[in-house]
């Protein structure tokens, strides 16, 4: 590692230890419940109006273990413990056989029962850095439990799990892009081969729908049959999305000695490609023409942009140290600039301007990634 790209890396891990950790300790946490607040405001306080999305809860505790683990928060194995105990508590599906419920009003009381494929993607996260973290098998048996509901409640006959218990309009690779990588989490933690066959079927979805090789682009959206919509809907590419794919590819790879050079050198540059706006900010919709769909950019992409330009430098792509750096330097510069430290900017526009300046406890899980990567 260069001494550049170490001090970038170093720049990213302070901010997480010095400045987001002591304020969402101190204001993200809800008093006297165990819960996350969904959000923090430009002033850097709780949104006190804003409903919870309860996958919010098993992000921050995803956050907190890890920061844990990491020797980052001796605090976080207890907080971590808290928001996973709160949602057993009050945000367990009242009527299927496991997992959870979708939305909590500001009191934090359910008002969406629906079950989310999405969601509970990062309930298997959660309990797998937990498990890792703290050794309690509790944690381990919670994730074998969702596993065995999601495969019986929502597994498909063409390969991976439907949207959840509701009407949806079509099937998302995104849900099963953050199954994969919590399968590797939990092979990761265990070491139990289960696990990574788990994700050994995911990434032949990837191969044979996911990925489209003449365009080199990952796609979105298909219908219950796995075909791309037929629209504009389904033409859609998410450059953040390739960048979170080449990282993810990697990972497995190296758990795995499949050869994945293919997929991730294509994804990275074409991502690059029609991805990127001239700021150095990834768009948040293209179409695989490069046609920009949506103009705003999301601070999570810059952060994925930045895990995929690592797996470049290992791979030996010789402009990849430099959009690393680059991006880590963006990242202060557009998004992590809130006036609270800590805090952060969620979205820009078209001219990079500020279009969300809220700073959703969600992004925190894209943020400590980056950096522990």
């Amino acid at each position: 590692m260069s001494q550049a790209l170490r001090a970038a890396a170093s720049r990213l891990e302070n901010w997480i230890k010095e400045d987001a950790l002591p304020l969402w300790l101190e204001r993200g946490l809800v008093p006297g419940t165990g819960a996350n607040y969904e959000r923090l405001t430009p002033e850097g306080v709780p949104d006190l109006e804003s409903s919870t999305r309860v996958r919010v809860q098993a992000r921050q505790a995803f956050f907190f273990a890890a920061a844990y683990h990491r020797g980052w928060c001796p605090q976080g194995k207890q907080v971590a413990k808290n928001l996973l105990a709160f949602v057993q508590q009050n945000a367990a599906h009242p009527s299927a056989a496991a997992g959870y419920t979708h939305l909590l009003d500001k009191d934090f009381k359910v008002v969406d029962t629906k079950q989310d494929l999405y969601d509970h993607a990062f309930f298997l996260l959660a309990n797998a850095w937990c498990y890792r973290a703290f050794k309690e098998e509790s944690y381990l048996q919670e994730a074998d439990k969702l596993i065995a509901h999601l495969d019986k409640a929502f597994g498909s006959a063409v390969g991976g799990w439907v949207e959840g218990d509701y009407p949806y309009a079509c099937r998302r690779q995104n849900p099963h892009m953050h199954l994969f990588e919590a399968f590797l989490a939990l092979f990761d933690a265990t070491g139990d081969a289960k696990y990574l066959a788990r994700v050994g079927e995911l990434f032949a979805l990837f191969q044979s729908h996911f990925f489209d090789a003449e365009k080199g682009v990952l796609f979105e959206f298909f219908d219950d049959q796995w075909t791309r919509l037929p629209n504009a809907k389904g033409d859609t590419v998410e450059p953040g999305h390739m960048m979170e794919w080449v990282w993810l590819l990697d990972w497995y790879h190296r758990r795995s000695g499949r050869p994945v050079a293919q997929y991730t050198d294509k994804l990275y540059a074409r991502g690059l490609e029609i991805g990127m706006d001239k700021s150095g900010l990834l768009f948040d919709a293209v179409s695989y023409t490069g046609e920009v769909m949506d103009r705003n950019k999301r601070c999570w992409g810059i952060t994925e942009l930045i895990k995929a330009s690592l797996v470049q430098i290992r791979a030996g792509n010789p402009d990849a140290e430099a959009i690393a750096i680059k991006g880590v330097d963006d990242l202060f510069t557009y998004y992590l600039c809130a006036a609270t430290p800590g805090s952060y900017v969620d979205q820009r526009g078209a001219q990079d301007e500020v279009v969300v300046d809220v700073a959703p406890a969600s992004t925190l899980y894209h943020l400590i990634v980056a950096a522990m990567e």
